[in-house]
């Protein structure tokens, strides 16, 4: 049986060595490690001049090309237009990158618009950073582009999940815009239940490390070297295949991104001075036409455009159309 002397001896040791040991495990527990630099990934200028992209998707499809660095990577961008011209900016959507406008950039330019068109982070010319790609980044990538470009405001137009982003940037950047939002088939409100199980399931984590895999990448570059009709088709396979951040950046944007939950900016562009310009397609199967009504109805300086028989491509397959009522809603007092 142990003594009162030895029971006591053992107790003060322990008051005595306990404090430091738990305090050293604390401070060893939560010291910071070093954080790790931002991954960046290449974008299509990596691949090789001759490939057959480069027919599809130039990196020279607008005049007045470069690039700019941020935190996260190059940034693609083109001016194109008359230098004193009205200044808009042009926000493509999820997989699409700026050939997208193709079409409308010139009917713009040719109507004396200064046009700011740029690919974003993970799409055609821009690296791919490995993060979270979500509202902000896309939002301060434009913030800092503009910053690049020294341009104080401009009209903002998006598509698609373009749109998200122009209304979160307008949120959150009112001071660099110059009072002219239009938002095409726009995302933003879309719920959980309109996208599809595939989309779903394309967009867990667990899918896109299957598909980062080698044997992943060797299938998708195998369907990507076979030629296809479509050459929108052919430019995202490329992107699938070869681009190592593209999938990450798509299956990312669909969990975090601009495409739901921004209720919240949606009333903050609609109690701003802000005119909004609706344009959609009554055969949307990707963001149905449902979507324009609600927008149009929470937003009371908006003004809804119909396409009738239209589906979500709008810019590629009814340019002359997209591009009248910009024209009339930027030139509109």
């Amino acid at each position: 049986m142990a003594s009162p002397h030895n029971s006591w001896h053992g107790m003060l040791l322990a008051l005595v060595t306990l404090p430091p040991v738990l305090f050293a495990l604390y401070f060893f527990s939560q010291f910071p490690s070093i954080p790790d630099a931002i991954e960046i990934h290449p974008s299509l200028a990596s691949l090789s001049a001759s490939h057959r992209v480069m027919q599809i998707y130039p990196e020279d499809i607008y005049e007045g090309g470069a690039y700019f660095d941020t935190p996260h990577g190059r940034t693609r961008y083109w001016l194109v237009g008359p230098p004193k011209g009205k200044k808009v900016v042009l926000i493509h959507g999820l997989s699409i990158p700026s050939i997208v406008w193709k079409d409308v950039v010139p009917a713009l330019a040719s109507k004396g618009y200064r046009v700011l068109v740029y690919d974003l982070y993970g799409r055609g010319y821009t690296d791919a950073p490995d993060t979270t790609y979500d509202a902000a980044l896309y939002a301060t990538q434009l913030a800092l582009l503009m910053q690049h470009v020294k341009w104080e405001k401009a009209s903002i137009a998006g598509l698609s999940m373009g749109g998200g982003i122009a209304v979160a940037f307008s949120t959150w950047f009112p001071h660099l815009v110059d009072g002219k939002v239009a938002l095409m088939a726009s995302a933003g409100l879309i719920q959980p239940s309109e996208m599809s199980r595939t989309t779903r399931f394309m967009s867990s984590p667990l899918v896109q490390a299957a598909a980062d895999s080698l044997p992943g990448r060797m299938y998708m570059q195998r369907m990507a070297d076979s030629s296809h009709s479509n050459p929108i088709m052919e430019l995202l396979r490329v992107q699938s295949a070869y681009l190592k951040g593209y999938n990450a950046a798509l299956a990312s944007s669909l969990r975090d991104g601009p495409i739901r939950g921004l209720e919240w900016a949606f009333k903050s562009l609609a109690s701003s001075d802000n005119d909004v310009l609706l344009i959609w397609g009554t055969d949307d199967d990707t963001v149905p036409y449902r979507h324009a009504g609600i927008m149009n109805s929470m937003i009371p300086r908006s003004k809804l455009v119909t396409i009738d028989g239209a589906g979500h491509d709008l810019t590629i397959a009814q340019p002359e159309v997209v591009s009248r009522a910009l024209v009339d809603f930027f030139n509109a007092k």
